[in-house]
Formats: structure tokens, sequence, C-alpha cells
């Protein structure tokens, strides 16, 4: 075994190169040729003077040999890695039907070793999902080459598996994951650059990879265009960001407004799936971008959009019954009432009791529902009455003030703290009476009383309702309620984007690299969707967070043996699945062992 340089040419460009190959010779009949074993690439660094010492060190790990003298780390780095490609190469892969036939090996069982474990389960599950959604074909009719595809998914299925930077999915994919065996892409040869300028390309190509991801979706779940969902969050930078013109700063979601802030709106189909998104500047107002949003998308005439207060102005739903848009939309108006005595009653999927009460605008354009619901009044009252003794010990405070020596008196100053503490309030102030009673001089307090007046039609009043606004005159109460709760799987939809899929935080200082981070992680969540929707038929209905703990437990290693006759048995193959897994495996249908069985005898 020793390692060849070879001159050759770039057949498109012309230009000159070396490649450098791992390269055996054997004896065929009377003649000796020389056999491939491995090419090593373009980008082999090794010092000449240590190729001999790298050579016996693969041989000796192929053998199974120990080694007297040990070698420096990178070179042993290399020797493993390349050990373990020719295992995966020199073995064809036989499947789990292939591999069930028996065959014996007389090995000696105290020199076992496993060794190179790597996770294959969210990897296996996640190649799956991008095949059914033919985000292969979708790449390559986007111009990308073989190896930025393979970029490209290894990115998108290291958010799935292993949310973090395009550095950490560098990482994931060279020393964690078994992505490259069942790709048979190298990815410990594959510069951090590689991912860096495939996120620029998918930026690119957004609009041309999001349309044939939605048709390709729509043709897999037989989706009706019916109902839209729009909604927008934003995520927070790490730094400045002082090159980025998208990074503002703004009302932070995550309570990160001492961070630049940048924001993803998503437009969805009514099972949750991105039809469209698009980044905006971290400041921009909800209200300004549902036109920009929805024009181009080619929804039908009639289309339900379904948005949150947020984004539900007036000019807003002008401009969707100008476009022959319906709406179904949250109420910005404040003023809350409900009479229950006219009100339906609706069941949750969870079994909670929802009030509804329909009514009809004076110019017979809109329906007007406002909905009671019993947890959330549990919780909204909860809430006020947090603010009220917060609110309430804050006045004590001022009053037990007044009868301390030291303490704060004069009238305006006393004015000031009283305003501070209703602006801190969550709006609780509005409900209290206070009266500061001068002295003579009137430039001084001598008492401070309060009385809680209640304002009608506000959260203390009514808790738990809210009211909802539509143009469908046609629907009743419960079909209403029950398409409006998509928003909040929507809302479900961003907190996956954001806990299970890092969208945050992110560390790009070019606005195109910030853009790719997040429409990777959208793609991830295509995916997951897929496999979610399909498990969902099965009832099947965990989160991704739990779905992707079940199948981080699988693994690929190989075990290792000294046979009798001195040779070395190599096995390299998944680890069986467990119960649920093999429960999600099943639901699937896909194989319980992913990437096959490999062996060589060496």
């Amino acid at each position: 075994m020793y390692i060849r340089q070879t001159k050759t040419r770039n057949s498109t460009t012309g230009e000159a190169y070396c490649t450098f190959r791992l390269v055996a010779s054997e004896r065929i009949g009377t003649k000796v040729r020389q056999r491939t074993l491995l090419n090593l690439g373009r980008n082999f660094s090794l010092p000449k003077e240590q190729w001999p010492r790298l050579c016996a060190r693969i041989d000796q790990l192929l053998s199974g040999q120990g080694t007297f003298l040990p070698e420096s780390a990178s070179l042993e780095a290399l020797a493993q890695r390349y050990a373990a490609r020719l295992v995966v190469l020199s073995a064809p892969a036989t499947s789990a039907q292939e591999s069930a036939e028996a065959e014996y090996q007389e090995v000696d069982v105290a020199s076992l070793e496993l060794v190179r474990p790597r996770s294959v389960g969210v990897e296996h599950a996640g190649l799956a999902a991008l095949s059914w959604l033919e985000v292969p074909q979708i790449l390559e009719s986007a111009g990308l080459n073989g190896v930025q595809r393979a970029a490209a998914l290894g990115s998108i299925i290291g958010r799935m598996a292993a949310p973090g930077s395009e550095l950490a999915t560098w990482h994931w994919l060279k020393e964690r994951s078994a992505l490259g065996e069942l790709l048979e892409v190298d990815f410990e040869a594959m510069p951090l650059m590689r991912l860096y300028r495939v996120s620029d390309l998918l930026v690119r190509h957004r609009e041309k990879l999001e349309e044939a991801l939605f048709g390709r979706i729509q043709t897999l779940f037989s989706l009706s265009a019916s109902v839209t969902l729009f909604d927008l969050t934003n995520t927070y930078f790490e730094g400045e960001m002082a090159g980025n013109a998208k990074a503002r700063r703004g009302r932070s979601k995550e309570k990160r407004s001492d961070c630049p802030l940048v924001t993803l709106g998503l437009v969805l189909d009514g099972s949750g799936f991105v039809r469209r998104s698009k980044m905006f500047e971290g400041s921009v107002a909800e209200a300004k971008t549902l036109e920009g949003m929805l024009q181009g998308l080619e929804a039908p005439a009639g289309a339900l959009v379904i948005m949150d207060a947020g984004i539900a102005t007036e000019a807003n739903i002008v401009w969707l019954v100008e476009h022959h848009y319906r709406y179904l939309v949250v109420s910005r108006e404040r003023r809350r009432q409900f009479d229950e005595s006219q009100a339906v009653e609706t069941t949750t999927a969870s079994g909670q009791t929802i009030k509804l009460q329909r009514e009809l605008s004076e110019d017979g354009a809109e329906v007007r529902l406002s909905c009671h619901s019993q947890e959330r009044q549990e919780k909204e009252t909860a809430m006020t009455a947090q603010f009220s003794r917060r609110f309430e010990a804050g006045l004590v405070k001022i009053a037990e003030g007044l009868q301390k020596p030291r303490s704060e008196k004069r009238l305006d100053r006393l004015l000031q703290r009283i305003g501070r503490l209703k602006e801190k309030s969550h709006g609780i102030g509005r409900h209290y009476k206070i009266e500061l009673t001068p002295d003579e001089s009137g430039s001084k307090a001598v008492a401070l009383t309060w009385e809680r007046r209640p304002v009608d039609g506000t959260q203390l009043t009514h808790p738990g309702v809210y009211c909802l606004r539509t143009n469908e005159l046609n629907w009743d109460e419960a079909t209403l309620w029950r398409t409006y709760t998509m928003l909040t799987d929507l809302e479900a939809v961003f907190r996956s984007l954001k806990s299970e899929l890092g969208l945050r935080p992110i560390y790009h200082h070019k606005e195109e690299r910030a853009d790719g981070h997040l429409f990777i992680t959208v793609l991830a969540y295509q995916a997951v969707q897929v496999l979610r929707q399909k498990l969902k038929t099965q009832g099947i209905v965990d989160s991704w967070a739990t779905l992707r703990q079940t199948f981080s437990v699988q693994q690929r290693v190989t075990a290792t043996f000294k046979q009798r006759d001195g040779r070395t048995l190599h096995v390299r193959k998944a680890t069986v699945a467990e119960p649920k897994l093999k429960r999600l495996y099943d639901a699937l249908d896909l194989s319980t062992s992913p990437g096959g069985v490999q062996k060589l005898i060496n």
C-alpha cells in the first residue's frame, strides 16, 4: 500500500493540478497491477516523508494490529478516517434480508473492538423525507452539482438532527454523523466554506425551490390551497452586525432587544407547510408586510387568509377585500364584550369548553365572533391578580413613606412615581382612582388613597374573552373557531423553528449568509413536517424534539475481530432498532437497518 501523486488537467478549464490516491499492488497471474483503493483528492496535504507511516498505520488498523510507536494526532486521525473509508468502500453493503443469510466465521471473541460510532437514525429519516420531496432533483434542476447537492442535504439534515450554526453542522457531519455513508460522500474532506457557499446558492434560488417544494407537497398530501396563514417572528444576532442591512434594533419576541434583530415572515397552508418565506429588517412593522408577501403567491381567488391582531389593520383588511380574499383575523379592538346567554358551546381536542357568540355587523359585511375560554380566563385572572398585587404594593410603599421623616413628600415627585408605577403595571393602573392629599402649602402630600374601579370591557372585567373578525358569512360559530385555531399551529411552527431547529441566534455578518441560515431552517422544517404528517396518519403525534430523541439512539458501528487464520474481520452495521424506533420506521415504511451491512476481511 502506498500513495501515488498524479498530474491531471481539468477538461473544462484546462487547469493543471495534482491528485493523490491510495494504491495497492496485486499480482494477477504473471502480471503485477496497481489498484486504486481510495482517492485522496487534490487537497491532500500530508508531507511526503510521512506517507509511508500513514500507509503502514492504515494497514495496521485494517489488520487489527496495535502500534508500538504512537503516531501524531493528525496522522492518527487521517489513518482512522481512511481505514474507515476503506471498510465502507471495499465491502459492498448488503440489505438486511441478504445479511440474514447464515455466514459463519471463526473469530477470537476477546479481540472484539467496536469502533467509529456514528449517528444514523435522524439521518435515515431526514434523507427519506427529502427524497419524498424530491429535493435532490429540485436542487439539480436549480443548477447545483453533485458536491453542492450533498452539502445542501448535509446542511438541511444537520439542522434537523443537531440544530446550530453552519460551523456546528460542519463538525457534526465530520465527527458524529453517518450521513456521509448513506450519501456515499466523504464529509470529512469537505471544507467549511463549501457549506457557506451552498447556503448562498440556496438563497439565490429560494423562490424557485419553494415553489417546486410546495408543488411536490401538494402532490404528496393532496392539499387544498383554500387556506393561507401568515405571521412573522424575529430572531437575534450575536454581535453588532454593522455590515448586515437587515440587522436592526426593534421589539424582540424573545426579549432580546439588546441585540440586532432580523424578521422572518412565513406564508403557510392549512396543514402547516411553508408556501413562501421572506426575510425582513429586524425593525419592520408587521402590518406593512402582508401585501408584499401575498402578491405573487398565486393563491386562488377567495382563499381564506388567517392572521393575528398585529397584522390585521384596517388597511390590510381593505386590501384583502379589494383583492378578493376572505379573511379570518384577530380583532384589534380593545373593548371586550360577551353575552353568555347568546353563546353556543364547542369542545377543543383536549376536552376544554369554548363558548362562542356570533354577531353580524350592521352593514352585513362582516361577522364578529366573541370567544370565551375558561382556561384562558384562569390564566388572565391570575395575571391581573399578580399585576394588581404589584401595583398596590407600590402604592402602599409610597403611602407608608409619607409617614416617615426623610421620605419623599413633594407632590410633583410623587406624581412622577405614581406615573412610573402605572407605566410598569401592564395596564392595571387604569382601574384605580388615586388621590394625593396636599398640605396647606400645596407643594407636599400628607396622604395617599386609592380605590379600585374596574373599567368595563377590559381583561379585568371580561377575562378569557377575545374577538375574531371575518367576511366569511356562511360558516357557523364552531367552524369559524376551529379554522382560527390553525393560527395557533402557526405559532407552534415558529416555536419549532426556534427551539427545535436552531433558528436562533445568528452569527453571520453578511446579509446573504444570515438569510441562508434562516432559509436552511425553513427547509429543515419542511422535511420535519413531512415526517410528522406521515406519522400522524398512524396515530403518532409527538413533537420533533421527542421524535429526534427516539431516532438519535441508533448508531452505525464497526465490529472488528481477529480470525483464527490471522486475518481481521470488519463488520459495519447499524445497531438494532429499539421498539419505539422500530414503531417509527414501520409507520414511515423505512428499513430498520439504515446503510445495510458491510463486511471486509483483511
